[in-house]
């Protein structure tokens, strides 16, 4: 990823989505530009309207965190946005480390016990949304993910490169941008991360629809929600889940899926359980995603 550039490409296309009737300003006589101008997003913020074609540019060399905070309100940015921007911001920094390999991620055995104990379907994922490990519930549920041809095992590579994704995910655009987004902001706040990097790259050379999504540079939270699934198996769900961190392990976190009391989900769900343990479905390994 390259620093300076996410910096310039993402402050062009949160101004171009800010209209002057938004900020309070008046939008007399023709504009060329979508959006805010320049010299607008500038006075706004406070700062001299070189200084800010400067971070347009992507020198953001000693920007302070009070003209970022400036420029997040100018902006309109919401919170995942704004930590976005300072991510950038330190990741534009002029002597950047060197790209790091991606470290080897094992799931603990007490993170897996906790696993085993959760009656819900929980996974275990990383930054890079790979699927490290999950319960016998979990790995029912995602069993079109874990099997899928594309391996290893990572969300955003089975939905934009297994076909079968857009069966087994009924709201597929919007998952596939929730996960773009996501990637985007872990981009922003780990550049140097080779693994990211790589992943970004195959996505971007084998799918046009995450090569165009990229470029927007959006960005989200992506903590809580609920999932329409197509199981080949049980037929639609519609679960709720939480994403928990796994505090004492960086980037690991811990999804958990429910279905609401009474509802045909749950009934699937408790199908699926069942089909589980007869057809002896074993909890997913840790797996090595660097490999």
């Amino acid at each position: 990823m390259d620093a300076a550039g996410d910096i310039a490409e993402f402050l062009t296309t949160r101004r171009a989505r800010v209209t002057p009737e938004q900020v309070g300003l008046p939008a007399w006589g023709p504009r060329r530009v979508k959006g805010l101008r320049r010299e607008e997003v500038a006075s706004l913020a406070g700062v001299s309207v070189e200084y800010y074609k400067r971070l347009e540019r992507g020198n953001a060399a000693g920007v302070s965190d009070g003209v970022l905070e400036a420029l997040a309100q100018a902006l309109q940015l919401d919170d995942a946005e704004r930590a976005h921007l300072f991510d950038l911001a330190r990741a534009a920094n002029p002597v950047a480390p060197k790209r790091r390999k991606a470290a080897q991620q094992h799931v603990r055995p007490v993170v897996l016990r906790m696993l085993d104990s959760i009656s819900s379907p929980a996974i275990v994922r990383n930054s890079r949304v790979d699927y490290l490990a999950a319960n016998a519930l979990g790995r029912a549920l995602y069993a079109p993910l874990f099997d899928s041809r594309e391996q290893p095992a990572n969300s955003a590579r089975f939905t934009f490169l297994d076909p079968a994704a857009h069966d087994f995910y009924i709201d597929w655009e919007h998952i596939a941008r929730d996960l773009v987004a996501h990637l985007r902001s872990q981009a922003g706040r780990d550049p140097h991360d080779r693994g990211l990097s790589d992943l970004v790259g195959e996505l971007s050379t084998r799918s046009d629809e995450f090569r165009t999504w990229w470029a927007a540079h959006n960005v989200r939270y992506h903590r809580t929600g609920t999932k329409r699934l197509r199981h080949p198996i049980v037929g639609e769900l519609e679960l709720d889940y939480e994403v928990m961190d796994v505090s004492a392990d960086d980037g690991l976190t811990i999804s958990v899926y429910s279905a609401e009391p009474g509802s045909r989900s749950e009934q699937a769900l408790d199908l699926l359980g069942s089909w589980s343990a007869t057809t002896a479905l074993e909890p997913a390994s840790t797996t090595d995603p660097t490999t």
